[in-house]
């Protein structure tokens, strides 16, 4: 079997993907139109929450990432893409392992990052602090 392919990503996986993958390798199933609504409501509280204890940042071009796209973004800080993702299914801030999961990108994120945690569908963020530096993503298709 073939290396996977690890590619850089400008921004992050969605609240929905990560939701609907681990939903997957949990139930071994879909969720239903029930469940996810359940879900986009909490997730919605929370952000309503969060933004409402964060005014500089409900007023912000970044508002959007929260509210609309809900998806992670490069800059964010570790309790927002908590917010938006849960918690990571594995943490590291072990440079070798971390080099192995980025690959040929490790060069450059390694520049930065000192911690890296782990999402499914292939996802790996990289933080300095608590500032997410980079983001990369395995067993995606490249774009054509």
């Amino acid at each position: 079997m073939g290396e996977v392919p690890v590619q850089r990503a400008t921004v992050g996986p969605s609240a929905d993907e990560i939701f609907y993958a681990r939903f997957l390798r949990g139930y071994a199933r879909e969720p239903t139109f029930e469940e996810n609504t359940k879900f986009r409501d909490d997730l919605d509280r929370r952000v309503d929450e969060y933004l409402g204890e964060n005014p500089q940042l409900a007023t912000s071009p970044r508002a959007s990432q929260f509210r609309f796209q809900r998806r992670v973004d490069v800059g964010m800080t570790k309790e927002e893409v908590t917010l938006l993702l849960g918690q990571p299914d594995r943490t590291s801030q072990d440079p070798v392992l971390m080099g192995d999961t980025a690959k040929t990108f490790w060069t450059e994120i390694g520049k930065r990052a000192k911690e890296m945690w782990r999402y499914p569908s292939g996802w790996a963020l990289y933080f300095d602090d608590d500032r997410l530096v980079d983001l990369t993503v395995a067993r995606k298709p490249p774009m054509e």
